[in-house]
C-alpha cells in the first residue's frame, strides 16, 4: 500500500490543480506592478487602484466558500470552469476601463474568477482524492505550484510592460486565464472518504465548525496571513521603489536587475521561488508535527522577519534578504490551515469549510491593500501599515496555540 501511495502522489488531479493554481496566481500576483503605471495614466491617488485590488481580494474571499459549496454540490470541475471564465471576462473588460470605480467594480468579477481557480475548489479536489498518509505533502505540493506562479508572473509582466501599455497586458493575461480551461478535465477524480463522512450532510457539518471555539480560532488566525501578504503583493514594489537606495550598481544584485523599478519585481519573484520551498516542506512537515505549532511558528517568524526589515536600513541587500525570508513563511500557512480543517471536521466538506477561514484571509488582504492605499496618501508613508501587520502576526502566533488538533468525531466520543 506504501508503494502504491509513493507511486500515485502525482496524479492527474494533482498536476492538474497544480497547473491551474500556477496560472491563476501568476496573474494575480502582478496587480501591485499595474500601481504606477495606471496611477501615473489617469493621474490618480495611489488609494483609487489599491481600492480595487482590496476589493478584488474580499471578493475572492466571499466567493471561495461559495464555489467550493458549488464544486461539492454540482463537481469540482464546472465550478474551476466558471472561474477561469470569469476571471478572463473581468481582466479582459478591466483593460478598457478608464475610471477608478469601474476598476473596483470589475475587481469584483476577477476575485470571483479566482476564488473559482484558486485554493478552495484547488485544494479540496487534491485532498479529497490523496491518500491519508500522503494528503499533507499534495497539498504543499499543490500550494507550492501557486508560488511558482508568483515566481514567473511578475517578471513576465514587468517585461510585458516595457514593451506594450499596461491595458494590452491585460489583454494577454485575460486569454491565458482562458486557456487555462484545458489542463480542467485532469481534475476527474474519485473521492478518497469514508462511508461515515459521504453521510454527513453540509448544513450539520457548518453547525458542528460554527460551535467548535477551534474553527473560531482557525478562522481568526487566518487574518493576519491575509493582510501581511495582500499589502506586500499590493504595495512593496512601489514601496521599494520609494524607500530603498538606488545604488545597485556594483553589487551582486545588479546581475539580475538594473533598476529599482526592477527590484520589486524580484522581491515579489523571490518570495514566490522560497515560497516553493517553504509551502513543500511546511506540507511535508505537517504529517510528523503538530499543525497548529508549526503555525504559530510561522506567524512569529514573520512577526520578528517584518520588524527586522523597517528597523533597519531599506536596501537592496535587505529587500532580497527580506524576500527570501518571508517567501519562505509565505503560503507555508496553507497547506497546514487546510490540512487541520480537513483532519477535524473531515474530507466531504473540506473546501467549504476552508473556504469560510479563507474568507478571514482575504478580509484581512481588503483590510492590508485598503490601509496601504489609504495610509501611504494620508502620510506618504507606509510604515504605519507595517506596525499594523507585525501586530496582528503576533496576535496569530498565539492564537492557534489553544487550537485542539483532534478530530471532531473523537471528541464527541469522549464527551458522549
Amino acid at each position: 500500500m506504501d508503494q502504491k501511495n509513493n507511486v500515485n502522489i502525482f496524479t492527474p488531479v494533482l498536476i492538474g490543480g497544480s497547473l491551474i493554481l500556477l496560472i491563476s496566481f501568476a496573474i494575480r500576483s502582478t496587480f501591485g506592478l499595474f500601481q504606477i503605471p495606471i496611477a501615473e495614466e489617469f493621474m490618480w491617488a495611489r488609494s483609487e487602484f489599491s481600492m480595487a485590488i482590496a476589493i478584488q481580494n474580499l471578493a475572492w474571499g466571499i466567493g471561495t466558500p461559495i464555489f467550493s459549496a458549488f464544486a461539492e454540490k454540482f463537481g469540482d470541475r464546472k465550478a474551476i470552469t466558471l472561474g477561469l471564465v470569469l476571471y478572463s471576462i473581468g481582466v479582459f473588460i478591466s483593460s478598457s476601463a478608464v475610471s477608478p470605480e469601474a476598476h473596483q467594480f470589475l475587481n469584483i468579477l476577477i476575485g470571483f474568477g479566482i476564488a473559482g481557480s484558486g485554493f478552495g475548489p484547488i485544494l479540496a479536489v487534491v485532498g479529497r482524492t490523496a491518500s491519508p498518509d500522503k494528503r499533507s505533502l499534495a497539498l504543499g505540493i499543490t500550494t507550492a505550484a501557486g508560488s511558482a506562479g508568483q515566481v514567473v508572473g511578475p517578471p513576465f509582466a514587468a517585461e510585458l510592460l516595457e514593451i506594450m501599455p499596461w491595458s494590452s497586458v491585460f489583454i494577454v493575461f485575460s486569454i491565458i486565464s482562458i486557456l487555462t480551461i484545458v489542463f480542467v478535465p485532469l481534475l476527474k477524480s474519485k473521492p478518497n472518504i469514508s462511508k461515515k463522512e459521504v453521510e454527513v450532510n453540509l448544513s450539520d457539518a457548518l453547525k458542528d465548525a460554527f460551535k467548535d471555539p477551534t474553527y473560531s480560532m482557525l478562522f481568526l488566525g487566518f487574518f493576519s496571513c491575509g493582510f501581511q501578504l495582500a499589502f506586500i503583493t499590493a504595495h512593496f514594489p512601489a514601496f521599494i521603489a520609494e524607500a530603498s537606495s538606488p545604488i545597485i550598481q556594483g553589487s551582486l544584485i545588479s546581475i539580475v536587475c538594473n533598476s529599482v523599478a526592477s527590484l520589486g519585481a524580484l522581491s515579489i519573484a523571490l518570495i514566490g521561488l522560497f515560497n516553493i520551498i517553504g509551502s513543500i516542506a511546511a506540507g511535508a512537515m505537517g504529517k510528523h508535527f503538530t499543525k497548529k505549532y508549526l503555525l504559530s511558528i510561522i506567524y512569529t517568524g514573520r512577526t520578528i522577519a517584518a520588524i527586522a526589515f523597517i528597523m533597519l536600513p531599506i536596501t537592496p541587500v535587505s529587500v532580497v534578504v527580506f524576500s527570501i525570508v518571508m517567501g519562505s513563511l509565505w503560503l507555508a500557512t496553507v497547506p497546514l490551515t487546510s490540512g487541520i480543517i480537513g483532519y477535524i471536521y473531515g474530507l466531504k466538506f473540506m473546501g467549504t469549510l476552508y473556504g469560510i477561514v479563507f474568507l478571514s484571509h482575504q478580509i484581512g488582504s481588503f483590510v492590508g491593500v485598503w490601509l496601504g492605499g489609504l495610509f501611504y496618501d494620508m502620510y506618504g508613508s507606509y510604515d504605519i501599515v507595517w506596525w499594523v501587520g507585525i501586530g496582528v502576526g503576533a496576535f496569530s502566533a498565539l492564537i492557534h496555540l489553544p487550537v485542539k488538533e483532534t478530530p471532531l468525531s473523537e471528541r464527541k466520543l469522549i464527551s458522549a
